[in-house]
């Protein structure tokens, strides 16, 4: 212990964007059509994947579970950052928070390997694509995503279970936005090395680890394109698209989760977490799916279904 005085919690304060007073109901306003959004683009991609038989294929699977997760994942935030813009009360219960956490970790370290298995679904269809349906199969593709949301509550709940396990000060407010890591560390009254060097190995195996497998098997599919004549520019377009979004993901939670635990960065805490909690889940039907011709066909045949079914 270093001496300060610590109490048992039952509550936190989320402080979020308070320090913009007079920018709340704006911000408000440009967070909820945000989350409408990407509710909305996932859902659509979800539906056209159980409406329609085209998209009965491996890497639409894979899709429609990534668009799931995608609207768990903005969920277990931006409600109760809608909230607080509002509300003057801007308290979280403390089990509240911990499930807040565990439920954020969850999903970020399942999305991790995510983009891996749909990174080495895409590297399988083009660079064996006579191969592709033996090596994909049903079974394979359910083994990637139970094994990808395996590994996210694993990080989840070693970093959950020792987070809350440490005494707090009687300072109880988190500069953010959300339950996170690394603004919880910051109100310990004991020594947190522990922490940091669990989030250093088990996250670090996840992120980092995911981010190589995803690298890995990009460098096979540019690779492979440029030895495509036809439609070469097409392919380089829709990597450098996946590329990116794969870019601002990874990027804003490494700066979070492996930089040195100061408290003189609170701004930057919240601008890369907006980015790989908020922004990534916006872009993401937009730039795996909705280009996608067979998908705006397949959702045009999925409202008329729904719009059918509803008239009759």
């Amino acid at each position: 212990m270093d001496g300060r005085n610590y109490t048992i919690i039952t509550e936190f304060i989320l402080v979020g964007f308070s320090e913009f007073i007079n920018l709340q109901l704006l911000l408000f306003i440009m967070f909820l059509l945000m989350y409408i959004i990407t509710l909305l683009g996932n859902l659509s991609i979800i539906l056209a994947y159980t409406l329609t038989t085209i998209l009965n294929t491996p890497m639409y699977l894979f899709l429609s579970n990534f668009s799931f997760l995608e609207i768990c994942y903005v969920t277990s935030t931006v409600p109760k950052l809608l909230s607080n813009l509002l509300a003057g009360d801007k308290t979280i219960y403390f089990y509240s928070c911990a499930l807040q956490m565990f439920c954020v970790l969850l999903l970020g370290g399942t999305e991790c390997y995510m983009l891996a298995a749909m990174a080495y679904d895409r590297y399988i269809a083009i660079c064996h694509p006579l191969l592709y349906s033996t090596i994909m199969s049903n079974k394979v593709c359910i083994q990637l995503i139970g094994g990808s949301w395996l590994i996210g509550a694993v990080n989840s709940l070693t970093h959950t279970t020792l987070t809350f396990n440490l005494p707090f000060c009687n300072d109880h407010t988190i500069n953010h936005f959300f339950c996170d890591v690394p603004p919880l560390l910051k109100l310990a009254c004991t020594d947190t090395w522990i922490n940091q060097t669990v989030i250093f190995i088990v996250a670090g195996g996840v992120i980092v680890g995911s981010l190589i497998l995803t690298i890995i098997s990009y460098t096979f599919i540019m690779s492979a394109i440029l030895t495509i004549q036809s439609r070469r520019h097409k392919a380089f377009s829709t990597c450098s698209s996946h590329f990116t979004v794969i870019t601002i993901f990874y990027g804003s939670s490494i700066i979070m989760y492996f930089r040195p635990n100061t408290k003189d960065v609170m701004y930057l805490e919240k601008l890369v977490s907006l980015m790989y909690t908020i922004i990534v889940p916006l872009l993401n039907p937009f730039i795996y799916s909705l280009r996608n011709n067979d998908v705006k066909l397949s959702i045009q045949h999925s409202l008329s279904l729904i719009i059918s079914v509803h008239k009759n």
